[in-house]
């Protein structure tokens, strides 16, 4: 008896740095896993609470199975409760600043409805290590590229070489400089579980050219 190969898990897209309803139900219609929003106050792709609510709920109703992802720094428990409290609320809470495993662990235990992704920006083999310490208390984890002057966003891309070979405890996602382009080289030597791409996809910040969305997105679903 020929055993089959298990099937190649298709990756997982999300697209950061929605600023819009409109472009929210149009990005949507692409049929991708998640949308992200920015929730960060010195971002140029920051959106506040009542747009957020507006974009959560147009992407509701294009498709309740997208997840709705919240990107935050730094920001105390107190502040989740009432982000929870929304009428809309995300599905994830993507953390983007320097929070401890100790501040995961604690957002665990008391948002259990919530899922938990964990962003690192990544510059060398040491910050993979620090990335081991947070796995039992997270349900994603997100790299992207580092940058002295910004938490994300940049276009930056991350030194993949550092991936090859590397194995996690939870599901990741690549991020930094993604777009359609560079897909087949990523692919060619990593299958992460899923990519975020946002600032090599616009006009200007916040502000995507759906046609690169769109090329980004049948690209991948080509090479899956």
């Amino acid at each position: 008896m020929i055993r089959k190969s298990p099937p190649i898990k298709s990756t997982a897209i999300k697209i950061c740095g929605i600023t819009n309803t409109s472009q929210a139900k149009s990005i949507a219609q692409f049929k991708i896993n998640a949308i992200g929003v920015i929730g960060v106050k010195k971002s140029p792709r920051f959106v506040p609470e009542e747009e957020c609510i507006k974009i959560f709920n147009e992407v509701e109703k294009v498709s309740s199975e997208i997840e709705k992802v919240l990107v935050i720094a730094n920001e105390k428990l107190e502040t989740i409760k009432y982000i929870n409290n929304r009428s809309t609320p995300p599905s994830v809470i993507q953390l983007h600043g320097d929070e401890s495993v100790d501040y995961c662990r604690e957002f665990k235990k008391n948002f259990s409805t919530i899922k938990l992704w964990k962003a690192f920006r990544l510059k060398s083999i040491n910050d993979l290590k620090i990335i081991s310490q947070y796995e039992e208390n997270i349900d994603a984890i997100l790299l992207d590229a580092w940058d002295n002057k910004s938490l994300g966003g940049t276009g930056n891309r991350v030194p993949i070489e550092l991936l090859v070979n590397k194995t996690f405890q939870a599901p990741w996602i690549l991020a930094g400089g993604i777009s359609a382009e560079i897909i087949p080289e990523i692919f060619s030597k990593l299958r992460p579980d899923g990519v975020d791409a946002s600032s090599r996809l616009e006009i200007s910040p916040g502000i995507k050219d759906l046609k690169k969305v769109e090329s980004l997105v049948r690209e991948i679903r080509e090479q899956n």
